[in-house]
């Protein structure tokens, strides 16, 4: 198999099962023109999150990690009426274009993008008692997963779903590598969830658009 097969295929089962409409094209775009990286959930890894925190029925989603609003939008259309999400993103730029992607997906009553480094803004979230949250996405810099994870708990209840996105870096997470921060912060937070008895957990391998990669998912169990 090649990347362009697994391109295809993603291609044919975006088309029949997860189309793009407007604002999700729109989004992408808008984050393209403006210089974002091209580092965005493909369009069924997108639908794949709405589906999961749907059928879970999430009101409430935190998001880490948030680029150009793209996962931010098919986050947010599983949420009721009255439901919520904060997302919180590292770049006061990157920030700037989530919103107004956001606001042109009809979105902006529901989200809330914070702007700072997760780190300082995770503990102001429980300072507030923002939480719990019933689905978390954690979709930022590699070297802090394990942090992120670890405050994605103290967020959570039980039954609250922890998704991690790229886990596998082409498949180089096997091995240890110490120069690569990407690939240690991922191994010490999938070691730090399996050591959790609080985590129930498993991760699986994709190929597609985005090469070859992976998700962590955990359930909070108690």
């Amino acid at each position: 198999m090649t990347n362009d097969q697994w391109t295809n295929v993603d291609r044919y089962f975006t088309d029949l099962l997860a189309p793009a409409d407007e604002a999700l094209a729109a989004a992408l775009a808008d984050s393209k023109a403006a210089g974002l990286p091209e580092i965005a959930v493909a369009p069924n890894q997108g639908k794949l999150l709405n589906l999961l925190a749907t059928t879970m029925g999430a009101r409430t989603i935190l998001e880490i990690g948030t680029l150009g609003g793209y996962s931010t939008i098919w986050l947010a259309r599983a949420l009721p009426a009255d439901g919520r999400l904060i997302t919180l993103e590292y770049d006061p730029a990157h920030a700037d274009v989530a919103r107004a992607n956001i606001a042109r997906a009809g979105l902006d009553k529901k989200v809330e993008v914070r702007t700072g480094a997760a780190l300082d803004t995770l503990p102001r979230l429980e300072a507030e008692g923002a939480g719990p949250f019933d689905l978390v996405f954690i979709d930022a810099d590699k070297a802090n997963n394990a942090h992120y994870v670890s405050w994605a708990l103290k967020l959570s209840r039980p039954g609250t779903l922890i998704i991690v996105d790229n886990v596998v870096r082409g498949g180089k997470v096997a091995v240890a590598d110490p120069d690569d921060a990407a690939i240690t912060g991922t191994r010490e937070m999938i070691e730090l969830v399996s050591r959790e008895p609080r985590l129930d957990a498993t991760a699986v391998q994709t190929v597609g658009t985005k090469g070859y990669d992976g998700l962590l998912l955990a359930r909070v169990v108690g």
